[in-house]
Formats: structure tokens, C-alpha cells, sequence
């Protein structure tokens, strides 16, 4: 981890790659004003968003659609992963979608003020 002073907007503590998803997570949730914002880095750097769906017929977290975004991509494993919310803690649901694809994969809970609420691993 970085000991550098964030970009305006940035997360303290993070590095480069992680500060990039939690961007890319802030910015899915601002573009549609929802609940959630996510977003998700595979083995090989390529990273998915997404924010909630809340649809009648189709509700899905942010962070379970952005692993589903990289699986559906060809995704063999993820490094890290990014949800923004004003939830006290991801949803056990959430950690476990993470888990499926990055056993080992960091998740990072930033709140809508973009304070680091947690650092997980599931």
C-alpha cells in the first residue's frame, strides 16, 4: 500500500489499482443515483462496474453484478474488489460472490463520503 497522500477524490491508504476501482465504483453509483456502486479487478487487470438493479422481475447487488460481469467476460479469478454504500457492511451474499471467483481477493467498503469503512477478505 501506498503511504502517498491520495488524489483529490482518492482513498487514503490505498494504491493506484485499488483507488482506481473504488472510482470506477463511486462513479457507477453517481451515474445512476443508485444504492450501490461496485467494481471488480481480475487476474489479469481488467476491471467491471456496475451499480444495483432494482428491477421487478431482477434485483442484483452492485458487487454480485460486477463478479458476474467478469465471470460472463471469461474472468478466471479476481484480485480485488470495490462496493460503495452507505450500508454498515457488505452483504454476506456480496463477500460471497467475491469469494467464488478471488478466495483471496480484498474487498474494499468505501461510504458515499468516500471514507475506507472496512478492508475484507472473504
Amino acid at each position: 500500500m501506498s503511504s502517498h497522500r491520495p488524489r483529490l477524490g482518492g482513498v487514503a491508504g490505498l494504491d493506484e489499482e485499488d483507488q482506481k476501482i473504488v472510482v470506477l465504483a463511486r462513479s457507477a453509483r453517481a451515474r445512476l443515483g443508485a444504492a450501490e456502486g461496485a467494481a471488480v479487478r481480475d487476474e489479469t487487470g481488467r476491471t467491471y462496474a456496475a451499480a444495483t438493479v432494482a428491477l421487478p422481475s431482477l434485483q442484483l447487488s452492485a458487487l454480485r453484478l460486477a463478479v458476474a460481469m467478469a465471470v460472463s467476460s471469461g474472468a478466471a479469478g479476481l484480485e480485488a474488489a470495490a462496493l460503495v454504500s452507505d450500508a454498515d457492511a457488505p452483504a454476506r451474499a456480496d463477500l460471497a460472490a467475491v469469494a467464488d471467483l478471488g478466495p483471496k481477493a480484498t474487498v474494499f467498503h468505501v461510504g458515499a463520503d468516500g471514507s475506507l469503512r472496512a478492508t475484507l477478505t472473504p
